[in-house]
């Protein structure tokens, strides 16, 4: 099969509309400024093609089920970033005795708040906000240390579990480290998850405590809080909640800031913390599963500690210079690895929210300043999802410019991506061009961190030349700490993840259904397995799936199987080219996988998001998609259909003028005939994770989606 994405420079460049007189004129002198500019490049600096070509990884024998290693790693993995430092609580100890009085974790002070009338009646709630408010590492250290045992005080034993449900924040962060130096096995559940799964790992944890906001408290626990009969303590991070008459018997609400002050009063007299061991289970992570009610992944101290000294090898110069944004939910493994990495290494973490982030964000009252352009960050972590997001709006600005600000744009976009696959670097482009573009992030970001599911070429292309960074493209799961591959940051080549990373090793096992085998030339192919410290325990009481998943070898090394499918480059690099559970066999046949049609055609501006499904009883593909609502009204505009919102998406002549551009978008990326859908279902309202229709990483809930959708697919393969 093919890869899901295309690398080729010459298929993303961007069309131009200029007389080709003037081209003619441009580019001669674009070509002088090349060679002027290339000579004392030459002579001054390594070439980035250069170390692109390097060999990153191989293969540890000959066979061909041999496990790919970092050279950087291939004598042996890395396990521990620090010396002596094999558990969470050591490596924030050795932070803090380094780093005492240096700024650590900073949270927005907010001014005003107001309620905004939308056109159509809605009320958004506007945000004012002022500086960043910072904790040293020796304050995070000391509120961590009171939090911990005032938590003892209220009764939380070692080794015993303890449920966080909250939204990422420095309480977050201070909560966790509490937990890991007191050997509490903290309980992860993101903030997103509905009722049902809420209840079933607080149940299933048998937690007695709980931390939570105020909102979370009044939103989501309130009306469950009956269902979970263990439940004793609910602490909130952000002070007294409103008082709560129906509050069960034997719940007793309390601040964090009261359990601190608990804690502080009573630590001349208690016992000091119980020190954990590597092999202590550290989180117990409820993952936001695609499939069914969430599984907890067990996380030892060892495994989160070899994941983060594998992330922090592929990160170039990190040190007390860097400031990172915290956004992501602190509850999906990609957010926690990040701040462990930025926190044990001297950086600034700075909070923020999807909602806050940019000036332009939603809660962002227009006229103030976003968390990007206050904290000007050089770290972030992203879902491809917010990256796409950024992609399509930066080129719909781009397409309402004038004729000459579009084409000026586009000449120094081709340009700048002609010299990245050179690899070379274009600071004047940098300067005058893209200078708009990247202060939407801050203006100071030199590493992209993108996780969670496939990244599609043309938009890593763009955050690598509109943004002026590079993307660490990574691939990790839960169940491996977060931990696999990332690309080097000098690697600007695209559809590919990067070599394992130094903590880990990557083989490739045939899967005959599917026909990948690990003998397949030129490159070759199988399921992913990932071995090494980093592997995780297991999930929390499911020892059947534990089974299925993971298992040891001769040696005594712990794999995972990853269940997606994957292809080495001659330099050792991984491509994630399928995965088991998209693929279907169709009527006649053949295989379709569902990922590839969908990452071939998600990038369409008319398209904000799609889901491809097939069944094995029929010969063609049929798909759900939600349309972007500007472009979709243009079309229906220029096709002169009239309606509402709802009225437009549920039309048959609207689905068929969509089907037509999704049809010849995948003509152009390739896609087999019988890989293009047929008929398509056009959805009015957008799939977030707050209608359970996509994960908190906005991966796809193919079993949610293919029930919400049930009457549709009936329809589309013509059953009444």
């Amino acid at each position: 099969m093919n890869n899901y994405i295309s690398s080729k420079p010459s298929t993303m460049k961007l069309k131009q509309t200029i007389n080709p007189i003037l081209l003619y004129f441009i580019h001669f002198i674009i070509s002088l400024y090349t060679i002027l500019t290339y000579i004392p490049y030459y002579f001054l600096s390594e070439s980035r093609q250069e170390k692109s070509n390097q060999i990153k990884a191989k293969p540890v024998n000959s066979k061909p089920a041999s496990a790919f290693r970092s050279v950087n790693s291939f004598d042996g993995l890395a396990s521990v970033l620090y010396p002596g430092c094999d558990t969470l609580d050591k490596v924030f100890m050795y932070a803090k005795n380094k780093y005492k009085d240096k700024r650590l974790l900073g949270t927005r002070e907010v001014l005003n708040e107001e309620d905004e009338i939308q056109p159509n009646g809605k009320i958004f709630k506007k945000v004012i906000l002022g500086h960043y408010n910072w904790l040293s590492y020796e304050d995070v250290f000391v509120r961590a240390f009171n939090f911990g045992n005032g938590l003892q005080m209220l009764g939380q034993k070692p080794k015993t579990n303890i449920a966080i449900f909250c939204e990422t924040r420095a309480e977050w962060m201070i909560a966790a480290q509490a937990c890991f130096m007191y050997n509490f096995q903290l309980v992860t559940l993101y903030a997103t998850l509905g009722g049902p799964a809420i209840v079933h790992g607080l149940n299933e944890t048998e937690v007695t405590n709980i931390i939570t906001s105020k909102e979370l408290l009044q939103t989501k626990l309130k009306d469950i809080v009956s269902l979970v009969p263990r439940l004793r303590h609910i602490i909130t991070v952000d002070g007294k909640p409103p008082a709560w008459s129906e509050l069960p018997k034997g719940v007793i609400v309390h601040t964090m800031a009261a359990v601190q002050a608990l804690g502080a009063k009573a630590s001349a007299e208690n016992e000091p913390p119980s020190a954990p061991a590597p092999s202590d289970i550290a989180v117990i992570m409820y993952t936001s599963g695609s499939t069914g009610l969430p599984k907890g992944v067990m996380i030892a101290h060892s495994n989160i500690i070899a994941g983060i000294t594998g992330m922090a090898e592929r990160i170039p110069r990190l040190g007390e210079e860097d400031v990172y944004i915290g956004y992501l939910p602190l509850a999906h493994v990609l957010e926690l690895s990040a701040e462990l990495v930025c926190l044990s290494h001297g950086c600034r973490i700075g909070y923020s929210s999807p909602q806050t982030l940019a000036d332009q964000s939603s809660k962002i009252k227009k006229g103030s300043k976003g968390d990007t352009s206050m904290l000007k960050p050089t770290l972030m972590a992203a879902v491809p999802e917010i990256m796409d997001r950024i992609y399509k709006n930066v080129m719909n600005k781009v397409n309402e410019m004038s004729s000459f600000q579009r084409n000026l744009f586009i000449l120094a976009y081709n340009y700048k991506m002609e010299q990245i696959s050179k690899g070379r670097s274009t600071p004047l482009c940098d300067r005058f061009i893209f200078r708009r573009v990247r202060s939407l992030l801050g203006g100071n970001i030199r590493l992209l961190l993108c996780g969670g599911a496939p990244l599609s070429a043309a938009t890593q292309r763009f955050m690598n030349i509109c943004f002026c960074c590079s993307v660490g493209q990574g691939y990790g799961l839960t169940e491996s700490s977060g931990a696999g591959t990332i690309t080097e940051v000098w690697d600007y080549n695209t559809g590919r993840v990067g070599a394992p990373l130094v903590c880990c090793e990557i083989k490739l096992k045939n899967w005959e259904e599917g026909g990948y085998f690990n003998t397949d030339k030129p490159h070759p192919r199988g399921e992913i397995l990932i071995g090494g410290k980093n592997v995780t325990m297991g999930y929390y009481k499911n020892e059947a799936k534990t089974k299925a998943d993971f298992f040891e070898d001769e040696n005594g090394q712990r794999w995972l199987c990853t269940g997606d499918i994957g292809e080495f480059d001659p330099d050792g690099c991984l491509k994630i080219i399928d995965r088991k559970k998209d693929l279907v066999k169709l009527q006649a046949g053949e295989y379709v996988s569902l990922g590839k049609v969908e990452a071939a055609l998600k990038n369409l501006p008319l398209i904000d998001n799609i889901c491809a499904y097939a069944n094995s009883y029929h010969s063609y593909v049929i798909g759900f998609v939600v349309p972007n609502q500007k472009e979709l009204t243009q079309l229906a505009r220029k096709k002169g259909f009239k309606g509402t919102w709802e009225e437009l998406c549920n039309s048959c002549e609207m689905e068929n003028e969509v089907l037509k551009v999704l049809s010849e978008a995948a003509v152009s990326a390739s896609l087999e005939k019988f890989e293009i859908p047929m008929k398509i279902r056009l959805s009015p309202e957008p799939w977030t994770p707050e209608t359970g229709l996509v994960t908190d990483a906005f991966k796809l809930k193919r079993k949610e989606l293919k029930t919400h959708y049930q009457a549709d697919i009936e329809r589309m393969y013509g059953r009444k």
